[in-house]
């Protein structure tokens, strides 16, 4: 068997793994760090990992087995751009709040926006400053992920939509819900509550 197919079998049954992971394992074949970066690039190519970001990966074995799981996408979304939370629309279809078809996984970070196009998928990520980086849960499933509370998820679509609210005024802020085709009425009251008390803090009023 070729190193490039020992190291993929070792690491195979991994949920992800680090560029770094890989030069550990060739250590114990002596392996330099120029035959590993052609071993990546070999195993990209050949379509048996995928890379998530530069210097992280899964093999298409395991992301193939688990894409079903939408939790194991969500864990990914947490992976790829640290610290984040699934959010949004990702996070308000999960919800059940929307039908729109949702075709990128929405996070929020306190990193800078940016967006990974993978084979696995498209991930975006929106900026959020730390003090508004709040009001998420651990999900604790299969595979374990970050998401905002329904409330946080209407908050930060409509925080990106409106500029940061700069361009809404607060009687105007259901019906651009309601243009969006979220039911705000899948929240229960609770988070009804949150929403709105969150809002009148950051919306301005005639």
């Amino acid at each position: 068997m070729k190193y490039r197919e020992i190291l993929l079998e070792q690491l195979k049954s991994q949920p992800y793994f680090e560029k770094q992971a890989i030069r550990l394992l060739s250590e114990q074949y002596e392996l330099k760090p120029t035959t590993v970066d052609a071993y990546i690039a070999q195993t990209i190519k050949r379509k048996e990992i995928i890379q998530l970001r530069k210097g992280l990966y899964v093999s298409a074995d395991f992301y193939n087995k688990n894409k079903g799981d939408i939790s194991y996408v969500f864990y990914l979304a947490n992976i790829i751009r640290r610290p984040s939370y699934v959010s949004s629309w990702t996070a308000l279809q999960y919800y059940d709040m929307t039908t729109e078809v949702i075709r990128m996984m929405t996070s929020v970070t306190t990193k800078v926006t940016r967006d990974y196009r993978t084979r696995a998928g498209t991930f975006a990520y929106q900026s959020m400053k730390p003090s508004l980086f709040s009001d998420f849960r651990l999900e604790k499933q299969r595979f374990d992920f970050f998401i905002a509370s329904p409330s946080k998820a209407l908050f930060d679509l409509l925080y990106y939509r409106t500029r940061q609210f700069r361009t809404i005024k607060f009687e105007d802020l259901d019906p651009l819900i309601g243009e969006l085709r979220i039911n705000i009425d899948g929240m229960d009251a609770r988070q009804r509550e949150a929403f709105y008390t969150t809002i009148k803090k950051h919306i301005r009023h005639e």
